[in-house]
């Protein structure tokens, strides 16, 4: 087994959280100070696996598996030492040190793949400021790139022959061929990047592992990139990532754009933790590597109606890996911009505007179900309630899911029913509600919306605001209900009361008609029914 420097692996314990490991295979709940969830190890249908998250350990009480994040990547993945560090360390977004025995052809391959992309990027460098390049050059400088950025990023121009595979005609074909640079026709090896502005794409540890080239002609797509290699994967490569990763710690957030020219000038324009997917394509892979990096996420989409489908697919996405100390934004670039646009003719001051306006996760799932469904009508209400329900179902922490719901139960009732919490107009008389009365009420209104929703109609005609917070009463659901009933009752009595009280000055005034006595006797039978109910609830 290789051996590796033990501050490498006490980095790695530091850097990555034994519930963000355990939990990409085992659903967790925390109760008190552990997370809890069925072992993985044993079949089990009560949980006894628990992981302790400051300890940075496991243990299963059920059949005695115990250790850290190395060895239960080992155990759950069915890897060896050497696979599992190598995992820990791409979450991480660390650098392998080096380690031996190695399989040396594999060594050779892999160091044989990295210098045909590194040399061929310099190639490809030097075209761009040549005759050939010159279409891409000056594409790229009205684009607003500076020599300076040119060289940081490597940009470079792919000429529209068979540059590489004539350049390397000395290496192994199928070496050439396993770079995703050349493939091999009925005529031979040919380039697969040709009259392209070619964008490196590098790893975590910042060697070149792909390319992406943009067309220049306008014909569709507009960018291809090489296919999936030894060395490539495109569902867990993010662009950007290798300049941003210190920047995501320092400043203590992600930010997510849609194309690699958004990324690279974010990143030299004052927001230096910015990143992108390699073409649309986000993936549950690059949010795993950015929420080990940092769970505080803004995505920044193009305000029009793909951009907002974007948006929703990334908070699909995103949910599961949500934390209650995650903070995830949503940023929308309006009038047909891209962060490109607004940085080049408004500036940086106008795109952090933007990115400071950003909408919390909350409000935009919220937002978009009231914008997406017609909640004004029954119908529609209950779809937007499905789409919220199958949103927040997505969110692995149980208490932050159960927050969520609160909150949009709370939100529902709030917005959504026929009546409003203003002040209205009284359509019967009604007994001033004292500043006790009131407070208790809020408190229901807040900690039981579902209670108060059945209340509605009476609440809405006590003629008071329950907006705002109230102090906590010490009430449970049943005594929330037995409230809001008791002040019903009290409300009928006294209007009961009312109208008797009507009907004995119309008789003593002689304006009553022959029924008014046997009304009285009605109305005197309804008091003591309903006084007695009341009392008996008081008593209870």
């Amino acid at each position: 087994m290789a051996n590796y420097d033990k501050n490498f692996t006490d980095e790695l314990r530091t850097r990555l959280s034994i519930v963000d490991v355990v939990s990409r295979r085992v659903p967790l709940t925390k109760k008190g100070q552990n997370y809890w969830g069925c072992c993985p190890f044993h079949n089990e249908k009560t949980p006894s696996f628990s992981v302790n998250e400051d300890k940075g350990f496991y243990h299963c009480f059920g059949c005695g598996e115990h250790g850290d994040i190395i060895s239960f990547t080992m155990k759950s993945e069915n890897v060896g030492f050497v696979d599992a560090i190598k995992e820990l360390a791409d979450m991480a977004g660390m650098k392998l040190p080096e380690f031996k025995p190695r399989d040396p052809k594999i060594v050779a391959r892999e160091e044989s793949y990295f210098d045909i992309m590194e040399r061929a990027a310099t190639e490809y460098q030097k075209q761009l400021f040549t005759p050939a390049g010159a279409i891409a050059l000056e594409y790229i400088r009205r684009r607003g790139f500076t020599d300076d950025m040119i060289k940081k990023y490597r940009l470079g121009y792919a000429p529209k022959n068979n540059f590489i595979a004539n350049k390397f005609v000395n290496t192994r074909q199928d070496i050439l061929i396993g770079t995703g640079l050349c493939r091999r026709g009925d005529y031979g090896m040919y380039d697969f990047f040709r009259d392209k502005l070619m964008f490196p794409i590098f790893s975590a540890r910042g060697q070149i592992v792909a390319f992406s080239g943009r067309s220049l002609d306008g014909s569709e797509p507009k960018y291809i990139n090489t296919s999936d290699t030894e060395i490539f994967h495109k569902r867990k490569t993010i662009f950007g990532f290798n300049f941003a990763r210190e920047n995501i710690h320092r400043n203590n957030r992600t930010i997510i754009v849609e194309g690699q020219i958004d990324a690279i000038q974010m990143q030299c324009h004052g927001f230096p933790e910015t990143v992108a997917p390699l073409g649309t394509a986000l993936t549950e892979d690059h949010l795993a590597i950015l929420c080990k990096a940092n769970r505080n996420i803004v995505f920044c989409f193009d305000g029009d109606n793909a951009g907002r489908k974007a948006a929703v697919r990334a908070a699909d996405i995103v949910l599961p890996f949500v934390r209650d100390d995650s903070d995830v934004r949503f940023a929308f670039v309006t009038g047909g911009k891209d962060p490109d646009e607004v940085l080049k003719n408004s500036g940086t001051d106008a795109m952090r505007a933007i990115i400071d306006a950003a909408e919390n996760l909350t409000d935009f799932l919220w937002n978009t179900a009231n914008n997406n469904y017609v909640v004004s009508t029954p119908g529609g209400r209950a779809q937007a309630e499905k789409f919220l329900k199958s949103e927040t179902d997505k969110i692995a922490d149980v208490a932050l899911r159960a927050e969520y719901e609160n909150e949009y139960n709370s939100r529902k009732f709030n917005q959504w029913h026929k009546w409003s919490r203003k002040p209205q107009a009284a359509q019967v008389s009604v007994p001033e509600i004292d500043a006790i009365t009131r407070n208790t009420l809020v408190f229901i209104t807040n900690k039981f919306p579902e209670i108060a929703e059945r209340h509605a109609e009476f609440l809405a005609k006590l003629n008071i605001s329950l907006d705002g917070d109230a102090p906590d009463m010490n009430m449970d659901a049943r005594g929330a209900e037995r409230y809001i009933t008791s002040l019903k009752l009290q409300n009928y009595l006294k209007k009961l009361r009312e109208q008797k009280q009507k009907l004995t000055t119309d008789i003593l005034r002689g304006d009553a008609d022959d029924d008014a006595r046997g009304r009285i006797s009605a109305i005197d039978s309804e008091i003591a029914k309903y006084t007695e109910k009341l009392e008996q609830m008081i008593s209870e």
